[in-house]
């Protein structure tokens, strides 16, 4: 099973980007969706998660307000919005699907640098 990430890039303090994860749809329709993250010498962190259906979002703390996980039900895509961003937010992000197994993407660079 693959999930596919794209969207990472160079952005500047305030800026935003969107990432995109495309899964089978076997695993869009069944499996719970996250966004994690990993910054250098830090501990991979969820930042967004939403369930099966798409009825129930949650955020870390420190991403509300800024960042919104959605997802496109035709195209089997989640996506995470990320606005308002900071050098903190620099991270290699990663798609997630969850039920009774997990699946990872492959990870996808975000850097906020002036």
């Amino acid at each position: 099973v693959q999930l596919v990430e794209s969207g990472g890039g160079l952005v500047q303090p305030g800026g935003s980007l969107r990432l995109s994860c495309g899964a089978p749809e076997f695993i869009f329709r069944t499996y719970a969706m996250n966004w994690y993250r990993q910054a250098p010498g830090k501990e991979r962190e969820r930042v967004a998660a939403m369930t099966s259906g798409g009825g129930r979002t949650d955020y870390a703390d420190s991403v509300k307000g800024r960042f919104t996980i959605s997802r496109d039900n035709a195209k089997n895509t989640v996506y995470l919005q990320m606005n308002s961003l900071k050098p903190e937010d620099t991270a290699v992000y990663y798609c997630n699907a969850r039920n009774f197994l997990v699946y990872w993407g492959q990870g996808t660079q975000v850097t906020v640098s002036s």
